[in-house]
């Protein structure tokens, strides 16, 4: 493999295009021999579109085949490698009965059990006569000796390549883990040898190998310890993902901090008349938020902040105290929300909490025609002080007369590069728009240092006053129908309930397909006072569902977790969440929030098909106890680790590929004091180690944050 060396004294444009070094790795997978578009369809689904996310595509088991010397001889406890003659194959007797192949050496019998749908293609595969190959556990039947769906069958002259340790991956429909290793194999022929980015004493004193070392070692791994988190290669893989994800954030705050800010000074001219007309009491948090986030609004230099609230703590007066902030400077706001249902309630929420103080305006795909050409002249001309949008406030029609002030709602749903193009909308003071990014979702504090490095933070951990506890209890599936009954109590008194459908892995129809028959068992027993909502809905459908909630046409909404961030709705008393046992336990806490948002008792009843397995037990226990997101999110880390907390199903956050939160939490400080002290002495990453380390960020798809080191 060529090996590219950093261009010593390369330009700055130079510097940052994707090095020639990487193409092969970021080029489809179709440039890969045997990858035509069906397995690439599979592959996209499985890992990714690009070699690199084949390469990435780390086995997560492994089977040990130790050759037996016979039948025999061959141990029950654990997968066994045999060499035996095909003597007969047994047709089931009767449905669902097993397809029997006979197999036979010199000191017994054996038989091979497949219940499989079609079982034509086995007397192809084991020819009667024949010699085989065969791999798996041997258990015992009535007397006799099975091997129920051998893991492999193979001609007995490829003994050499089959005995021994073999790593399994991660599979998806119609790819076989035989061609996935052949990809795999061809994906490695293509990975260049890349410059080393951290001290050779560094790699020393940890005892970890190269990157590339420990690439090739985890595919082609010797043991189930070599895949283990704990071990060298995949320490040394996680350390260069938090030090990528560490040294982007690091190097985009540099770059946005570098730019002056408006310095926008809190005069309390329209803050004090909204204080006077709020209708309840601030708490200590949302105080100490306003006051850390106006401070910071005041500086000479941009606002960078994230206010993290759990849910129903009251983010939404805290936002608006900022807005008001930057209208006393002459200067807008826009608030971004990532869905139009939410967009609205923050638009009417906004309007009634501001009063006559403050000109809100709401643009979204809805506005059309001559609405939104007055809408957009309004905004363009400054007589709109805050502005409250969708997806809609990215297009480039929409022109701010002077924003001073960009705030984005549930962070998670957009990106970094979003959040900059909504931020450099207006440019014509030169100077740079103050950020405040919201979120509901309770973070780990060790992933928020990752996910939100950028950013300073706020947090709101108590509930505003008058908020009623949620009690939380936990039944068996099998007592639905006293569930059904406490519904038809509790409805009869006015009150509405969630009843959200289990969630079910990588199938979105699976999902929508219970959501509807527990609607259409719902609507027999409450006729036309049951709604149904699920991601598959247009979504003007799901918000006229969702507004026929809210506005008590309906009893009970059935839902897939699409209502996990949505509308207020004061009467919903009940959370109903069926297969409680499927859930994170972050997820789990933010459906909780939809209810106990009024002032009437609130109950969360979490469904659950026993048995309960330990995991599942500890994460139920852990929500009954607490209501503290916080807390549980800190919980729901230990439990599962970041892989799933951080997945699409359960909060939206990107997944790491090589970090185990579980395992890896303390190679984040060490990752940030590297970063720290590689930046206070090469800021712009032009030393040989700086040059270096811009192959990582670009590995691990920091491209931004080298742009930003080339723009100056």
């Amino acid at each position: 493999m060529d090996q590219q060396k950093p261009p010593p004294d390369g330009t700055r444009r130079q510097i940052a295009a994707r090095p020639e070094i990487l193409y092969k790795i970021f080029a489809p997978t179709t440039s890969l021999a045997g990858v035509g578009r069906h397995v690439a369809d599979r592959l996209e689904k499985l890992c990714g579109k690009r070699v690199m996310d084949v390469i990435f595509h780390l086995p997560n088991n492994g089977i040990d085949r130790q050759l037996a010397a016979n039948i025999a001889a061959a141990p029950t406890d654990r997968p066994t490698l045999l060499a035996v003659t095909i003597i007969a194959h047994h047709p089931p007797s009767a449905p669902k009965r097993p397809w029997k192949v006979i197999v036979s050496d010199n000191t017994g019998f054996l038989n091979l059990t497949y219940f499989v749908p079609k079982p034509e293609y086995l007397r192809e595969m084991l020819p009667v006569g024949q010699q085989r190959l065969i791999s798996g556990q041997i258990e015992h039947y009535m007397g006799e000796r099975q091997m129920p769906h051998p893991e492999l069958v193979a001609p007995t002259s490829e003994l050499a390549q089959h005995v021994g340790f073999h790593p399994i991956y991660p599979l998806t429909a119609g790819l076989s883990g035989k061609i996935l290793g052949k990809i795999v194999e061809r994906g490695l022929a293509v990975m260049p040898e890349l410059p080393e980015w951290f001290d050779d004493a560094f790699l020393r004193e940890q005892n970890w190998p190269s990157f590339n070392a420990a690439l090739t070692g985890l595919h082609h791994a010797k043991s189930l310890a070599d895949l283990q988190p704990e071990s060298p290669a995949r320490q040394r893989l996680a350390h260069d993902e938090i030090t990528a994800v560490t040294l982007g954030l690091a190097v985009t705050r540099a770059w946005l901090r570098r730019r002056p800010g408006l310095g926008l000074a809190a005069t309390g001219d329209k803050t004090s008349k909204i204080r006077a007309n709020l209708p309840f009491q601030l708490t200590h948090d949302q105080e100490q938020a306003i006051s850390e986030i106006a401070a910071d609004m005041g500086l000479p230099r941009p606002m960078l902040r994230l206010l993290q609230g759990d849910v129903g703590s009251g983010k939404t007066v805290v936002a608006l105290m900022a807005m008001a902030v930057a209208a006393e400077n002459g200067t807008q706001s826009a608030l971004l929300a990532p869905t139009e249902l939410l967009t609205r309630q923050h638009f009417h929420n906004l309007a009634k909490l501001a009063g006559p103080h403050l000109r809100i305006a709401i643009l979204t795909a809805r506005e059309k025609g001559r609405e939104r050409a007055a809408i957009l002249e309004k905004i363009n001309n400054g007589e709109i002080d805050i502005v409250v949008g969708t997806q809609a406030l990215f297009n480039d029609e929409l022109q701010f007369a002077q924003l001073g002030l960009v705030i984005i709602d549930e962070q998670h749903r957009f990106g970094v590069e979003q959040r900059l193009a909504l931020s450099q909308k207006n440019q014509q003071s030169g100077k740079a728009i103050d950020i405040l990014v919201m979120t509901a979702t309770p973070i780990p504090r060790s992933l928020a240092l990752t996910l939100y490095g950028d950013l300073d933070m706020s947090q709101l951990r108590g509930k505003p006053a008058g908020r009623r506890p949620i009690t939380t209890a936990a039944l068996p599936l099998e007592r639905i129908d006293e569930i059904v009954a406490a519904l038809q109590r509790a409805t009869a008194r006015g009150e509405r309930a969630y009843w959200v459908c289990p969630l079910v892995e990588e199938s979105e129809l699976a999902e929508i397909t219970a959501a509807t028959l527990r609607y259409q068992f719902l609507q027999k027993i409450f006729g036309l006072r049951v709604g149904l909502v699920h991601g598959r809905l247009r979504p003007q459908e799901r918000d006229q569902v969702m507004q026929q909630f809210a506005s008590q046409e309906l009893d009970i909404l059935v839902a897939t977790t699409v209502i996990e961030v949505g509308v207020d709705v004061p009467d919903a008393t009940i959370m109903v969440i069926e297969h409680a046992e499927r859930f994170g336990l972050t997820q789990l806490h933010q459906l909780r929030g939809r209810v106990g948002r009024g002032s009437k008792p609130s109950h969360c009843l979490l469904l659950y098909q026993t048995p309960l397995g330990p995991m599942a037990r500890q994460r139920i226990a852990a929500l009954r106890q607490s209501e503290d997101g916080f807390f549980l999110s800190e919980e729901d880390l230990r439990l599962r680790g970041a892989g799933e907390l951080m997945g699409t199903k359960q909060s939206g956050f990107a997944e790491f590929r090589f970090v185990d939160m579980r395992v890896h939490q303390h190679l984040f400080p060490i990752a940030a004091q590297q970063v720290a002290a590689i930046l206070q002495r090469d800021p712009e990453l032009t030393s040989p180690q700086g040059l270096n380390l811009r192959y990582l960020l670009y590995l691990f798809e920091r491209d931004a944050a080298v742009r930003y080191l080339s723009s100056g």
